[in-house]
């Protein structure tokens, strides 16, 4: 078996891929059997081939669920943890751009008693 090309899985629906799938892991267990009894040198070299081609459809079968749920919450007023951006702990905690820009009562009135003076120099 040749190696799967990703760009072919993608267009798959998500039973066809399961069913890939299946048949992948079958052809895994039988070459794996042929490699316990002394099987032929080509048949061992093909588990690495199929092996990554099961990597292949398991990667594109959890894309596609993740991208489906992206959609799911596109509108929605909380993303599940794990559609969040990941950032870094102490960015994640910060306050939002509208929390860090409020200002206190008493704050805004020294600003309109005190405006900033506004002058030039005479050259």
């Amino acid at each position: 078996m040749a190696r799967i090309k990703v760009h072919e899985l993608r267009q798959k629906s998500k039973t066809e891929l399961l069913a890939q799938l299946k048949d992948l892991k079958a052809e895994l267990a039988l070459l794996r059997v042929a490699k316990v009894t002394g099987g032929a040198p080509n048949k061992l070299s093909k588990i690495k081939v199929v092996r990554l081609s099961i990597a292949q459809v398991l990667t594109v079968i959890s894309q596609k669920q993740k991208a489906a749920l992206r959609e799911a919450y596109k509108n929605k007023k909380f993303l599940p943890l794990d559609l969040r951006p990941k950032k870094t702990r102490a960015i994640r905690r910060r306050l939002t751009k509208h929390q860090a820009s409020l200002k206190t009562e008493r704050e805004k009135k020294r600003e309109m008693y005190f405006p900033m003076r506004k002058y030039a120099i005479k050259v």
